[in-house]
């Protein structure tokens, strides 16, 4: 048991250096994020030292059970890919522009146009495509029309990461929590509606008492002209997210898994776009597009944490973890403490690990406060997501200085009103 933990905690302990001191490892002209590499690293001891079995493993990934990690990556995959696919043409890009012509020269309006249209895309998408999406965008014509850019990157951020609450699809952590449990989409919906609007109004009224003198100067820059050129793949697109996210609500009634009403539908866009693309004798450069920028890390990522898991909960630390906790007050101390761990090993590691917990308590309310915390402690620090981590090296990138102290300093002053704001109303809509 002991060198279990201790393999584990060093796992952890790696992985968040890594991403505050050197989150990418440079191959030549290729660059790998380390956060996979550590976490692989510590998976493959523990196989070696034989704390984890690897006919446990193995038997855990051939299991037909909705905690099967392949069938949560293949769901999570696929939804990414439908989302990338329509940033490919533009859509996200048509949207941002179009919030900013209605905004004109006042910032404010801008302000609560661009959180609302995060929040829209998120609930229908998920929040590491938007920030991926939007970033790039919002720093780009923050610096066109001389304007602070960190009040709308603050408001993406918070907006795409307390939104991805409200379908099952918006965060990876969501689809494993609920997927582990058997909670279906209409059965999550129902729940989620009212935790996720709650954080969502307390979330954009803190931001608005932070920055509400900084939008007060006009903005001298217009937004640019986005052309939809292909209307014909783009409008394909959203046929078919908008046809998955429709049967993955009804699927559960048919007999239909989720991952595999996924995995369909990217199958089938990607037919009909290699089949437009045949026919126009051009590349199919969507579809490029996708497989270039489908978050391939996330694979070795889970699949490392899923065996770490296994391992501690062989070794008894995931009950002993239960009972500490007890058998009352699930949603504050699952809340909370969701939200606190996410920030010490990510959230992805913390959906894996509680899931293994959670299984003692046979509780629908500590399940949904865990999605809670695992979507809010985004919010916290850089490390309680990969979002986070994204987002932060984008900003990077592009010479903006949002250093882990400022990040902390927004992160807790809109974070923590709107984790007790989402839990006090789960707790309502739980009675």
């Amino acid at each position: 048991m002991v060198l279990t933990a201790v393999i584990a905690a060093l796992t952890c302990v790696s992985m968040i250096a890594g991403v505050l001191f050197f989150p990418k490892l440079r191959l030549g002209k290729f660059s790998v994020s380390t956060f996979w590499i550590v976490t692989l690293i510590g998976a493959c001891i523990l196989l070696a030292t034989g704390a984890a079995d690897i006919s446990a493993v193995a038997d855990a990934l051939a299991a037909d059970t909705a905690v099967n990690p392949l069938k949560i990556l293949a769901l999570f995959l696929s939804m990414t890919v439908l989302s990338v696919f329509l940033d490919e043409l533009g859509f996200f890009r048509y949207f941002a522009n179009a919030a900013l012509r209605r905004a004109g020269t006042s910032q404010k309006r801008l302000f609560f146009l661009l959180y609302a249209v995060v929040s829209l895309l998120t609930v229908f998408t998920s929040n590491d495509v938007i920030i991926l999406s939007f970033t790039p965008f919002i720093l780009y014509f923050s610096k066109r029309a001389g304007i602070d850019p960190i009040p709308y990157l603050v408001a993406e951020f918070v907006a795409a990461n307390t939104w991805s609450m409200a379908l099952i699809i918006g965060n990876p952590t969501n689809i494993y929590l609920a997927g582990a449990f058997g909670v279906d989409f209409v059965t999550y919906l129902e729940y989620s509606v009212l935790p996720t609007v709650c954080a969502g109004g307390v979330g954009l009224l803190v931001l608005w008492l932070l920055f509400r003198k900084k939008l007060s100067a006009p903005i001298e820059g217009r937004a640019e002209d986005v052309v939809l050129e292909d209307k014909l793949q783009l409008g394909a697109g959203i046929v078919h997210l908008g046809a998955c996210t429709l049967l993955l609500a009804v699927g559960p009634y048919f007999g239909l898994e989720m991952w595999i009403v996924a995995v369909c539908a990217v199958g089938s866009l990607f037919l009909f776009s290699l089949a437009v693309s045949a026919f126009r004798r051009r590349k199919p450069a969507a579809l490029l597009g996708c497989l270039r920028r489908a978050p391939y890390e996330l694979v070795p990522f889970v699949l490392s944490m899923f065996v770490m898991v296994i391992a501690l909960d062989a070794q008894g630390i995931t009950d002993m973890v239960a009972s500490f906790f007890g058998e009352s007050g699930h949603i504050v101390k699952y809340g909370v403490s969701s939200f606190l761990v996410s920030n010490l090993v990510n959230n992805i590691p913390m959906s894996v690990l509680f899931s293994s917990v959670l299984e003692s308590v046979h509780s629908l309310p500590a399940v949904l406060a865990t999605v809670v915390g695992s979507n809010l402690g985004a919010l916290f620090t850089p490390i309680g997501a990969l979002a986070g981590i994204m987002w932060s090296s984008i900003l990077a990138r592009h010479g903006v200085k949002y250093g882990y102290g400022k990040f902390i300093l927004y992160g807790a002053a809109v974070s923590l009103p709107a984790l007790f704001a989402a839990l006090g109303v789960l707790m309502l809509v739980t009675l």
